[in-house]
């Protein structure tokens, strides 16, 4: 393995300092009000000088959007490595994860999935990859559910159409998964049925003083989504 250089060391430091400093003024400041000489000024260095690293606020807010799914993936992957291999809960230490990291991490969570930001378009090709962990983490959640036994399939199993049984094919193929049409329908709607739900928390959607204990209405949110999989009411608690 090549050592990394001393002039290397020193540059993924400002690198990770620049995202650092990123990320507190997404927070004060919001995501249109990005500047890179604020973030010079507060790294202690001339406005040319941050350049050489970073060309432009939407090199920073790529840099911040590819920090933000990182990092919400890694939660998610921590929080299911860490619970007991129980396929029936996966969906629920899942969610849980994402609720967690979102209302912790509010502005990143807005960059994410909020409004998008004006004059900005996300790279695919350096965004993709760290922002479908999320999503390629809940397919597996169900996949395994499925493997075990513990979903309820629908009698007769719906037929899925082309274009659409052609998309879920190539789903299917890119990852790997080993899960039917109807299954793969019901997943998407989790998916967004939980990022729907998480919104309505973390930008308070739901209006002040509608419910009182938020992290129980999102576990009946849970109780329904597994539902929508197939997953019975016990086998879920």
């Amino acid at each position: 393995m090549t050592a990394t250089t001393p002039r290397a060391r020193a540059r993924a430091r400002t690198m990770a300092d620049i995202v650092r400093i990123g990320r507190d003024h997404l927070a004060v400041h919001g995501a249109a009000a990005l500047s890179l000489r604020a973030v010079a000024r507060d790294l202690g260095v001339v406005s040319s000088a941050v350049y050489r690293y970073v060309r432009s606020r939407d090199e920073l807010l790529t840099l911040l959007v590819v920090d933000g799914y990182t990092e919400l993936a890694d939660a998610v992957d921590a929080a299911l490595a860490a619970a007991p291999v129980d396929p029936a809960q996966g969906l629920r230490v899942l969610g849980r994860a994402v609720r967690e990291w979102a209302l912790a991490e509010p502005a990143r969570y807005g960059l994410l999935f909020g409004t998008p930001v004006p004059g900005y378009q996300a790279p695919a090709e350096e965004t993709s990859p760290p922002g479908i962990r999320v999503i390629v983490a809940l397919m597996r959640v169900i996949e395994r559910a499925y493997a075990a036994g513990v979903l309820a399939s629908p009698e007769p199993p719906p037929v899925i159409a082309h274009p659409l049984s052609g998309d879920f094919a190539a789903i299917r193929a890119e990852f790997a998964l080993e899960v039917p049409d109807w299954l793969l329908a019901r997943g998407i709607s989790v998916w967004t049925g939980l990022f729907g739900a998480v919104s309505f928390d973390v930008f308070d959607m739901y209006g002040p003083g509608s419910f009182t204990d938020r992290a129980d209405l999102f576990e009946r949110h849970l109780d329904n989504l597994g539902g929508i999989l197939g997953l019975s009411a016990a086998a879920s608690e």
